[in-house]
């Protein structure tokens, strides 16, 4: 559904600030940081040239290595896979190359401001994804319990989806302060911000979802907390989250993470594919024409690492799949962190156990989708008897929990994302082939749109994926379940390495999962920017006085810290 909390985007003055995803538990301004002419640091000439191991070639790991680039490092990327990670935009076999699939990352908030400064960066397009009752959605189709119902806007549902919403609203503001830590946010107001929030994590750190929901008077009913979960707020269905921490789900409506999103045109994947490539225009010790491309034997990543071990003069030591071992000062280490734990031999003695104990702890979800080409789109044909959309976005119970439709002007082929679940709806699904899975989803959405056969549109074969069985990746995203914060808090704040033993030091973790925003492009790029601040650290450098970085304001913007007795 649309936004169902109060939202400060309709009220605020256009002098305001845009909110930015840096979120209640560190609030500093990457997005500041990233457009100021002075650039994020330097480090010493003697230091140029020197290689720092990069693993992982997603957005986080090509972020880190574009900008440790540009400070004339060489950084030396592994991929396991391809490039992209979770961004991942796929084509499909036989069809027009301009039909592409999201298999990860798909719709992004305005919120994300560190992300789109990449974005933009590159020249990549954004527009509007058509979320249930969004504006650039014509139509939404809510089926519950075998009701389905019709609508254009939230004002076109029942009254109890509107007491639904009402419900949450108060929710959030009785048991939040949403409206105040909204407000503080978007002015950057960091003193508000944090004494909110220093609040709100002791007194929530042990609470799932679900208990945040049952706690507030206005949630008493068990009829409202079930259709909210089936329906939801911004995306969709929030019932697989019920598990976990209502600080995760915070995070999200504070920053309206959830409100407002945009796909990029061509998908995804191009961000990072274009960040490989481009030539900056300011770079340090590297000749104009240098990219990460081109400091790469062939244009291509070093295969997937297999070993990390520290060795004598506290170097990181890289072993990968080509049996190639190579020694480095400094590494990023941005991969999901369970790699960490079963396909890579690790010493160890690259991290204090405090932070092995929370890499073992790391829960993330399970996520499926699947897509299909299509003729056109066939979905905006009116219907003779009603006068309405054939079929619409779609949110249910039934197995395909949300179907979303993709076009690109009305005369050309189009994309139906016939199912995206998560948790148990997604393991559902893991031992059924793509074709397998798309019978079950046509019989679905066959008995909710009865007159419209679908199948005859289907122009090539479905694509798609389980992120819980990739190899490289075994989940999603990560999720924290109450109790995790000192576990987050520790893999968040690891880029500040003096409070360190020597012997613990040179290589940073980053990426989604470290961030305080799991699941979201934003997070990653955040934590790559620490990452690149604790490397230039680590090798002698420093930011310029008027652009400090987020290690150098760390003591006055630290996340909170609860006690471990």
């Amino acid at each position: 559904m649309t936004s169902t909390v109060p939202n400060a985007i309709e009220h605020a003055d256009e002098q305001q600030p845009p909110i930015t995803m840096f979120g209640p538990d560190f609030p500093y301004a990457y997005d500041d940081f990233l457009a100021h002419p002075a650039g994020l640091g330097q480090i010493p000439a003697t230091a140029h040239g020197t290689e720092v191991a990069v693993i992982g070639g997603g957005l986080s790991g090509v972020v880190a290595a574009y900008e440790l680039m540009k400070m004339g490092l060489k950084p030396v990327v592994y991929e396991a896979d391809r490039i992209g990670g979770r961004l991942r935009t796929v084509g499909f076999d036989g069809c027009d190359p301009s039909l592409t699939a999201e298999m990860g990352a798909m719709r992004f908030p305005p919120s994300s401001t560190a992300l789109q400064h990449y974005i933009d960066l590159v020249g990549l397009e954004t527009r509007a994804f058509p979320n249930p009752l969004a504006e650039a959605t014509p139509s939404t189709v809510v089926d519950l319990k075998g009701e389905s119902h019709y609508a254009e806007t939230l004002d076109d549902l029942p009254q109890v989806y509107r007491d639904v919403a009402e419900a949450w609203a108060k929710c959030l503001e009785e048991g939040a302060d949403f409206s105040d830590m909204n407000r503080a946010l978007r002015e950057r107001d960091v003193p508000r911000i944090r004494e909110i929030w220093a609040k709100l994590v002791e007194k929530l750190d042990n609470q799932t979802f679900y208990g945040f929901l049952c706690d507030s008077e206005a949630f008493k009913s068990f009829r409202h907390r079930e259709i909210f979960g089936q329906v939801g707020f911004g995306t969709g269905g929030w019932d697989t989250d019920f598990p976990n921490s209502i600080l995760e789900i915070l995070r999200v409506v504070y920053t309206e993470a959830d409100d407002h999103h945009r796909g990029i045109v061509g998908g995804s994947q191009q961000l990072p594919l274009r960040l490989w490539e481009r030539e900056p225009e300011k770079i340090v010790h590297w000749p104009h024409g240098t990219s990460l491309k081109s400091l790469h034997v062939d244009g291509e990543p070093r295969p997937a690492v297999t070993r990390l071990n520290r060795t004598a003069g506290n170097r990181i030591t890289v072993t990968d799949a080509d049996g190639d071992i190579r020694t480095y000062q400094a590494a990023i280490f941005t991969a999901q962190s369970w790699m960490l734990l079963s396909k890579i031999a690790c010493d160890d003695s690259l991290f204090p156990i405090d932070h092995w104990t929370a890499i073992e702890r790391t829960h993330y979800m399970e996520s499926s989708k699947l897509f299909v080409p299509v003729d056109r789109p066939f979905w905006l044909d009116k219907d003779e008897d009603t006068g309405r959309d054939v079929m619409s976005m779609t949110l249910t119970d039934r197995m395909t929990r949300g179907t979303y439709l993709l076009d690109d002007g009305p005369d050309r082929p189009a994309v139906i994302c016939l199912s995206y679940t998560w948790c148990d709806d997604s393991l559902k699904w893991l031992p059924l082939s793509a074709n397998e899975r798309m019978e079950v989803m046509l019989k679905s959405l066959g008995e909710i749109y009865p007159k419209v056969d679908i199948r005859k549109h289907v122009i090539g074969n479905p694509v798609t994926v389980s992120w819980e069985n990739e190899p490289y990746f075994m989940g999603a995203f990560k999720a924290n379940l109450p109790g995790h914060y000192r576990y987050q808090r520790r893999l968040f704040t690891h880029f500040m390495q003096e409070r360190l033993p020597e012997d613990k030091r040179g290589i940073f973790l980053a990426g989604d999962d470290i961030s305080w925003t799991a699941g979201w492009a934003e997070g990653a790029v955040q934590t790559a920017l620490n990452a690149v601040w604790g490397v230039m650290h680590h090798l002698g450098g420093e930011t310029d006085a008027t652009n400090p970085g987020p290690g150098d304001l760390y003591e006055e913007i630290a996340p909170v810290e609860l006690p471990e007795d």
